[in-house]
């Protein structure tokens, strides 16, 4: 059966669509520590959509896409995760040596199409889209959207296992580890959009506690043709980066089929119902992380 998208949802949709510099609230997750000595620990978790970077004031981010990765690769489960009115929270456990990945990662699908004269309407995951979008409907058009929004943290010595890429979407390949990050020393990162460098892409990168400030005092820096940036951080802090590609245009269904695309907003994630989607103008795709910047 197909099912509308309420307003509230479009409206979050195209919300989503756009770069976060362009709007004031950011999506973001905050660890209660990044480095730690003691290969048997724990860490907290903060995550939230907000106007001031790590202060809770908008709503939470949900975590229904939440996964976390170990140092061999394997999965790890959250614990007492709870969503409140401002913030999500949850307890990861550090039980091996090695660097931790906590990511919430999104795929999305709109399409629209007409069916006898009558539009209809849907979004959802990509893995869904098959099921419930008529593959020879009239007039189909699909924007697609992925996102990953991402934190690390190392118990011991560093590992890059968590690095490995899927080649789906914007994604981190650290030169430079995350969990080593030092004032006054340039740290290099390299961006793939779908497995390939990422080339020209803007990145901005502003601090924490922006709320505290008269102005947020972006660094910005630009890939080169290898996927490649770097930056050298001023000051210590928890350091918020994002990039986001401009829209791409085609590539829906008749065009071998629907990328997983991003999606990014609070609420995201299942189709509802009520008026008419607004389609998303092009394809999109996001890479958001949280970094911790120590002093020298």
């Amino acid at each position: 059966m197909t099912i509308r998208v309420s307003r509230l949802a479009a409206a979050i949709a195209l919300f989503a669509s756009l770069p976060a510099t362009m709007h004031a609230h950011r999506q973001w997750m905050l660890p209660s520590s990044t480095v730690l000595s003691n290969t048997d620990a724990w860490v907290t978790v903060d995550a939230a959509v907000s106007n001031g970077l790590f202060y809770f004031d908008h709503v939470p981010m949900r975590l229904t896409s939440l996964r976390i990765t170990g140092p061999d690769g394997l999965e790890r489960k959250p614990q007492n995760a709870a969503t409140g009115k401002y913030r999500s929270t949850f307890d990861v456990h550090l039980n091996g040596a090695g660097t931790y990945k906590i990511a919430i990662v999104q795929s999305t699908v709109f399409a629209t199409w007409d069916d006898a004269g009558q539009q209809k309407s849907w979004r959802g995951s990509a893995s869904d889209f098959a099921a419930q979008v008529p593959p020879a409907a009239a007039g189909l058009k699909t924007s697609k959207m992925n996102s990953r929004l991402e934190t690390f943290v190392t118990a011991g010595k560093p590992s890059n296992k968590v690095f490995e890429t899927t080649g789906v979407g914007l994604e981190l390949v650290p030169v430079t580890h995350p969990n080593d990050l030092v004032t006054g020393e340039a740290a290099t990162f390299q961006l793939l959009l779908d497995g390939k460098p990422a080339a020209g892409l803007e990145v901005t990168l502003i601090a924490g506690a922006s709320r505290y400030r008269d102005k947020e005092d972006e660094m910005k820096a630009k890939t080169g043709e290898d996927g490649k940036f770097s930056v050298t951080f001023k000051d210590p802090g928890m350091y918020w980066m994002n990039a986001t590609t401009a829209p791409a245009r085609g590539g829906g269904p008749a065009a071998g089929g629907p990328k997983p695309a991003i999606a990014g907003g609070p609420g995201a994630g299942g189709p509802g119902a009520g008026g008419p989607m607004r389609m998303p103008v092009g394809d999109r795709s996001s890479y958001t992380a949280t970094f911790e910047v120590l002093p020298q």
